[in-house]
């Protein structure tokens, strides 16, 4: 029974089309609407459990009324058929409605509805631009992804039966007691009207006090996930102690909220002590007087003070969840950061499928700038015409804009003048996910996914055949080198996990099952971004001609600072501060003898000494250069 009700709600099931809005109670709406069902049936077996439980009191006193009404011998056959009706409703009718109440949250809405909003968060931030993603970091956007859920369900289901018992229990006291006697409701009343008071002084403090420890807890996390995400530059510069005083600032700032949030709730739990103590006093003097006056019976009495004692006791509870209740809502509130975001470069309106027959590209008049001062851009003015099948290479010093060029080009960021075309189709206006199709990257800081290898080559063609993967590795000079794999599972060949963005590899070995990836992709446009960058010379050797035969039939583009990998190109683009400065074949750039030539000859030797000072003078020329520094640094 419990596997059925627990298939009634998939949480993967729905994908969803917009993110959530930005308002906090727009964004709790966004996905409670899509759980109406579960939150009647929340309410409903709720109402059930508070309605039953209301009855104990009442059940109390009617016992007390029923033994002081007949003598022992008499008390069965007078009352046996009201004791049992009694004890049926605590024996099975109390147990039913709990287990409808399990059924519905801890079957159905706490896994469910938690990674229902799990997994729609991390659609919607997944479908981010890349920008996103480097102004954050990964591990405080994990974070928020994966706390929202839970915080959303548990802040929704408490509140919903905090609500509930407030209202059932306070309106049937109120009601029963009242027919008692009127005097008898008195102390209820004033009670609940000072507790509002409490709810209306603390809870607005609460909430934004849960919304600062959570934001502490969020920054706290990226940094910790930074300094074990880099734990191999933390340890070369030898630097644990910094990055323990990076993190404890962090946790001290974390401390400090959570200390602030503590000290109100104490103070609200504390007065509400007070308040609950002096209901049940407060009820217990007025049916003593009641009953001493004559106007109340002793089941009146026996009724009131247990029914003080139970309103007490479930205010008690709210105010212990109330923390818990806000703090959730903190959590909730921070994740809207990342989640509750309008999506960046979105696909224009009526975007389509991009068709590659050909491969021709052309950047028209592009100025990019970052976002920075549009008096320095980045890129100003580049018009360049990439013909099908064409081989062109990109050169240019650091930050001249080459890689910045390709990332346009790929559509990670938007021109802020200009188009580009890819077939004679502005890539504006197709999806951003069918253009990638298109274009096959091996960039220069290879990162693998922390699955086998298998998965990593595959990655572009998920269809792909065993036979298909292992011929994209051989071509990639990567078959020999993968079958000696074996990972800290015992995990052999194309089943080795690489670890984390590959750290178990070489950085040779990732660029080749990088360069396999590319392969198995067969996309008709082909980008080089340091593609051998990592490669030993001889992998290089082993592998350009690999390359070579890639590059048939494809459009290419290949940034390279080691001109030697790009010397062959059919041409050759070098960009300085943004601008094309030459254009030409690599023998007709070194005639010119422009940017180009002086590179080429910097990288052939050129920037040599013509002698070799002796090892004594270099060794004290090094030592000046540090005590310079060290100077400085000081």
């Amino acid at each position: 029974m419990l596997r059925w009700v627990e298939g009634l709600f998939e949480p993967t099931a729905r994908t969803p089309s917009e993110p959530p809005s930005h308002g906090l109670g727009a964004f709790y709406a966004h996905y409670l609407r899509q759980i109406r069902g579960l939150i009647v049936a929340l309410f409903a077996t709720g109402l059930a459990v508070a309605a039953l439980d209301v009855t104990i009191p009442l059940f109390i006193g009617r016992v007390v009324t029923l033994v002081s009404a007949y003598r022992p011998a008499q008390l069965l056959a007078a009352a046996g058929t009201q004791l049992l009706a009694m004890a049926l409703v605590f024996l099975v009718g109390r147990p039913l409605a709990l287990f409808a109440q399990y059924l519905v949250t801890n079957q159905i809405i706490n896994p469910g509805v938690t990674n229902m909003i799990r997994w729609q968060s991390h659609w919607h931030v997944v479908r981010q631009s890349w920008t996103f993603f480097q102004n954050d970091f990964a591990g405080r956007i994990a974070n928020r992804v994966m706390q929202t859920g839970p915080a959303l369900r548990e802040s929704m289901v408490s509140a919903t039966n905090a609500v509930w018992y407030i209202i059932v229990y306070g309106g049937s006291s109120v009601a029963l007691l009242s027919a008692m006697s009127w005097q008898l409701a008195l102390p209820i009343l004033g009670w609940f009207g000072v507790y509002a008071l409490l709810l209306v002084a603390f809870v607005p403090r609460l909430r934004e006090r849960s919304r600062a420890i959570s934001e502490a807890r969020s920054a706290l996390t990226g940094r910790v996930v930074d300094s074990y995400t880099n734990i191999l530059t933390v340890k070369l510069f030898a630097r644990a102690q910094d990055e323990d005083a990076f993190v404890r600032e962090a946790v001290d700032q974390h401390t400090g909220a959570f200390r602030n949030q503590t000290r109100l709730a104490t103070g609200f739990t504390m007065l509400l002590a007070v308040l609950n103590a002096a209901l049940v006093v407060a009820t217990g003097a007025v049916a003593v007087l009641l009953y001493r006056a004559g106007h109340i019976a002793v089941g009146a009495v026996a009724t009131a003070l247990p029914m003080a004692w139970q309103i007490a006791n479930m205010a008690g509870w709210v105010a212990a969840n109330v923390t818990s209740i806000f703090e959730n809502v903190g959590v909730v509130q921070d994740g809207m950061r990342s989640i509750a975001v309008t999506r960046q470069m979105p696909d224009a309106p009526g975007a389509v499928a991009l068709a590659v027959p050909q491969g021709a590209i052309r950047f028209e008049d592009i100025h990019f700038d970052y976002g920075r001062d549009r008096r320095v851009p980045v890129l100003h003015g580049i018009d360049l015409a990439i013909a099908p099948g064409e081989r062109v290479g990109i050169v240019g010093p650091s930050g001249a804009g080459k890689s910045t060029l390709v990332n346009l080009l790929l559509r990670f960021h938007e021109p802020a003048r200009g188009r580009i075309l890819i077939d004679g189709q502005d890539i504006a206006t197709v999806l951003q996910e069918n253009l990638r199709r298109q274009i096959a990257m091996v960039t220069q800081d290879t990162a693998l996914l922390h699955r086998s290898v298998r998965d990593n080559i595959r990655y572009g063609r998920p269809d792909a055949s065993q036979d298909m993967i292992e011929e994209a590795a051989r071509r990639a000079e990567a078959h020999e080198f993968i079958l000696g794999l074996e990972d800290w599972l015992g995990r052999c060949g194309y089943e080795a996990h690489v670890g984390e963005r590959g750290v178990k590899l070489s950085g040779g070995q990732r660029q080749r099952i990088a360069i396999a990836r590319v392969v198995l992709k067969n996309a008709p446009i082909l980008v080089l971004d340091e593609a051998t960058s990592a490669l030993d010379s001889e992998a290089e050797a082993a592998i350009q001609g690999q390359l070579d035969a890639l590059m048939q039939g494809r459009t290419v583009i290949a940034i390279a600072h080691r001109l030697s990998t790009i010397a062959r190109m059919d041409r050759l683009i070098v960009l300085n501060r943004g601008r094309i400065c030459e254009m030409g074949t690599h023998a007709q750039l070194l005639v010119a003898g422009g940017l180009y030539a002086q590179l080429w000859r910097r990288q052939s030797g050129g920037f040599l000494a013509d002698a070799a000072p002796p090892r004594e003078a270099a060794a004290a020329a090094a030592a000046q250069e540090r005590q310079r520094w060290q100077g400085r640094l000081h």
